[in-house]
């Protein structure tokens, strides 16, 4: 018999780096301040009546050109090689894997992000992730960005949610993500959903999860910045970001394992009378 899957799913930025990725090494190469670059991408929204993410790629290609340079796939993947994370992130998926395994569970780790896919490819915790999840571009052949392929804001995040759960992960594939799929015949059913997430932007994600019996869990560096997460009951947990071993993290996420462990073993015995 296959061990029942789980999806721990997660916001990127300030969930698990602990600034946007772009403020790294991205927005300096631009010889700006992070609060310059923001500005310019609120201009840019504003202006244009525009979504905030297509407005932030639209920014990154116009300020790269601005300074003669190529923003292509390679340039993207080398900033995200300098991301930062919180205190355990990097030993984190390899341990709650095993400890899933332990428990007749396959605990599967999956990205959803308004930030840049190559850049997240190009980071250090790269490998751990089934899928990723986040914006990116059509490169033409010379490397160079003509048009957005993917772009995730706020509400789009939950499109995702739907894909993974359903195991439609191809991005162009349509049909069978808005074809009713019955809870047993998915590949992970909302109650095996676990979702990270830091703000504002991952309340519809957190909604959805829990309204479909899944668990959300906020993180935050500073508690006081996420306090609306849990006075209006976005959230199932509200833990300090980090991930090491016996943090509050740590514990929260393996207590709900074992209760995902417990309540399929109930489903499967039921099933079996």
């Amino acid at each position: 018999m296959e061990n029942t899957t789980v999806a721990l799913i997660y916001d990127f930025d300030k969930t698990l780096s602990t600034t946007d990725m772009q403020e790294y090494t991205f927005i300096p190469s631009l010889n700006m301040t992070a609060d310059e670059f923001w500005t310019i991408c609120e201009k840019t929204a504003h202006a244009n009546n525009m979504d905030t993410i297509l407005a932030a790629l639209l920014t990154m290609v116009n300020q790269y050109r601005k300074e003669g340079m190529t923003l292509s796939r390679e340039v993207l993947q080398q900033h995200g090689k300098n991301v930062a994370f919180h205190k355990g992130v990097e030993r984190w998926f390899q341990r709650i894997t095993e400890y899933g395994a332990q428990l007749g569970l396959n605990v599967k780790h999956y990205i959803i992000s308004s930030g840049l896919k190559p850049m997240i490819e190009g980071c250090k915790i790269a490998k751990n992730f089934e899928r990723i999840f986040a914006c990116d571009f059509v490169y033409d052949e010379n490397g160079n960005p003509i048009w957005p392929s993917v772009s995730i804001n706020y509400s789009s995040k939950i499109q995702f949610i739907y894909r993974i759960s359903k195991g439609v992960l191809d991005v162009y594939e349509n049909d069978k993500l808005n074809m009713r799929t019955p809870p047993k015949t998915r590949a992970v059913p909302f109650r095996n959903i676990v979702y990270i997430g830091d703000g504002l932007t991952d309340v519809p994600s957190m909604k959805l999860t829990r309204l479909n019996g899944g668990y959300a869990v906020g993180v935050y560096q500073n508690a006081e910045d996420g306090k609306y997460l849990v006075k209006d009951d976005r959230v199932d947990f509200y833990v300090k970001a980090d991930y090491s071993e016996g943090s509050k993290m740590d514990t929260v996420v393996k207590a709900i394992l074992r209760k995902i462990h417990a309540v399929d073993e109930i489903i499967k015995l039921a099933d079996k009378s």
